[in-house]
């Protein structure tokens, strides 16, 4: 009790260590010196000493009269340019005669289950950190001589708006290579889009245009079947809407929002999905944000892959459940986990848990894999949880028939609890939905904040996904849905062979229209 007691800052050291508690405590514990008198030392969380002679005390260090000083926190010393440059330095050579080590003996770190990826060679390795320690050097040699306006005066005891090490990348790493991210596109995002052409003349600092259009291939949209276009049926067919219904309700679906093309949109989704009732929301990220809290609580258990989107992540916070964590497409790792928490409880009160819901992806949108639906549905169906499929990526591109990973592997629609989806890739669109029974879906419209607080979604969006989730059904379009499905699927196979072929490292699962191509060298990059 006494280590963690507080003090009041107005009492004396002296009243303190004069007490007749302190002074009893303090002759049995410190030893007698040769003249008769006790003598000892005794520590303060200050980091002062007091000696004590014949029981009195006095402040200060050992066996000294100085008068004991409050410290004074003071501004910490920055690092030296010569010690940053050994500090890289160093890590670097140990990094290097690691990989060097590993390259004459391999070291078994695989795991079992996870994808074949191809690992970087050692010279590459050791390239990249020559390249990046080649622009750090150069950048602390010319911030030394010329150090950047980045100095904030009259900000004393505010945080800093410039944080060292994340501003020096900005300026000395990406601000060099930043002609690759951020392009001004002046068209459709179909198969090919429009760029428009720009240089820098002082290396990178600004962005001018030259008025010149370079047209190239898109590779980077989400624009799967490529329903996201200036013509044609779905573009007709929003236009139409907007002039009849407006672009927007101004209100919430649980107030005045709910149209009957919302309505329509919902029942169409109850056919494309095979469920028994579904609800739709106007933002995809916020279909799991404001949702899983509806469906969560603290003591709920969640088992939710190592790399899940971050909108499951946020959402899983907001709900308060107790999340663990399994490795990324491992249902080894995931049934291992599950049991223990299932065995151990709440880890507070150790009482059963009210519910407990797996929830994966159905396609990574960073790695390109394809979830392991066959082995989670197993795992939930023997430990009786629920089951949460985020197919932001997977529904409309996966699939003989478009389904998603649920379809892509023939799995029965029922057998997952909750189907989450977007209409933002594949359908040229925007918002999201959730799919399942209607006990849930009843309970999502009466306590789902994206129902009760959010506009509801814009009728010609609604309209946009009715007609490209019509062609894909086969409703319309004359066989044109099914053709694009298995257009994504041969051009999927073919662009990441010839990538093999050309020597570069493909993460994802073949059949994944998601294809990550990694490049490691800043001039490959720039």
């Amino acid at each position: 009790m006494v280590a963690h007691t507080e003090l009041p800052a107005q009492v004396p050291h002296e009243k303190i260590l004069n007490n007749k508690h302190f002074e009893r405590c303090n002759n049995e514990k410190t030893p007698v010196n040769s003249a008769g008198g006790t003598k000892g030392k005794v520590h303060h969380q200050n980091g002062t000493t007091i000696s004590t002679q014949n029981g009195y005390a006095s402040p200060g260090y050992e066996n000294s009269n100085v008068p004991n000083k409050k410290k004074i926190h003071q501004k910490e010393e920055e690092c030296s340019i010569f010690v940053a440059f050994f500090t890289f330095l160093s890590y670097g050579v140990l990094l290097l005669v690691g990989h060097i080590k590993e390259f004459f003996s391999r070291a078994t770190t695989k795991e079992k289950n996870r994808e074949d990826i191809e690992e970087c060679s050692p010279f590459t390795n050791f390239t990249i950190y020559l390249s990046y320690g080649v622009l750090f050097f150069v950048g602390y040699v010319k911030e030394f001589f010329y150090p950047p306006s980045t100095k904030e005066k009259n900000r004393e005891g505010y945080v800093p708006l410039y944080i060292g090490f994340e501003s020096f990348y900005t300026r000395n790493v990406y601000r060099r290579i930043q002609d690759c991210w951020n392009r001004t596109i002046c068209s459709v995002p179909g198969a090919e889009i429009d760029l428009m052409e720009r240089y820098t003349p002082d290396y990178g600092w600004t962005m001018k245009l030259t008025g010149k259009i370079i047209k190239c291939i898109n590779a980077g949209s989400y624009n799967y079947l490529g329903f996201a276009e200036n013509k044609g049926p779905c573009h007709d067919a929003a236009e139409h809407t907007t002039k009849e219904v407006g672009i927007t309700t101004s209100s919430p679906r649980m107030e005045l929002g709910t149209l009957e093309i919302h309505r329509e949109l919902e029942q169409l989704v109850i056919e494309f999905l095979g469920v028994e009732d579904a609800i739709t929301f106007g933002m995809g990220f916020a279909t799991n944000v404001l949702n899983l809290p509806s469906l969560l609580d603290p003591s709920c258990l969640v088992l939710s892959d190592e790399f899940n989107h971050a909108s499951l992540i946020l959402g899983l916070r907001l709900s308060g459940a107790t999340v663990k964590v399994f490795r990324h497409n491992n249902s080894e790792d995931l049934e291992k986990k599950l049991r223990e928490a299932l065995i151990c409880g709440h880890p507070r009160t150790h009482r059963p848990w009210k519910k407990a819901i797996i929830v994966v992806e159905g396609i990574y949108s960073m790695e390109g894999s394809i979830c392991d639906l066959p082995n989670f549905v197993r795992i939930k169906k023997k430990y009786k949880t629920y089951l949460y499929v985020d197919e932001a990526h997977s529904i409309g591109a996966l699939g003989p028939n478009g389904g998603g990973v649920v379809d892509y592997y023939g799995v029965d629609p029922k057998e997952v609890d909750i189907q989450m989806g977007t209409f933002t890739k594949s359908f040229g669109a925007a918002g999201g939905y959730i799919a399942g029974s209607k006990d849930l879906i009843n309970h999502l419209r009466v306590t789902s904040h994206a129902q009760i607080y959010a506009s509801s979604m814009s009728p010609p969006v609604a309209q946009q996904i009715i007609t490209s989730m019509s062609i894909i059904m086969g409703k319309k379009g004359s066989g044109e849905g099914r053709r694009r499905i298995q257009q994504l699927s041969r051009n999927v196979k073919y662009f990441r062979q010839r990538l093999r072929q050309m020597g570069f490292i493909v993460y994802g699962h073949d059949d994944s229209p998601v294809v990550p191509m990694i490049l490691y060298l800043i001039p490959k990059i720039s």
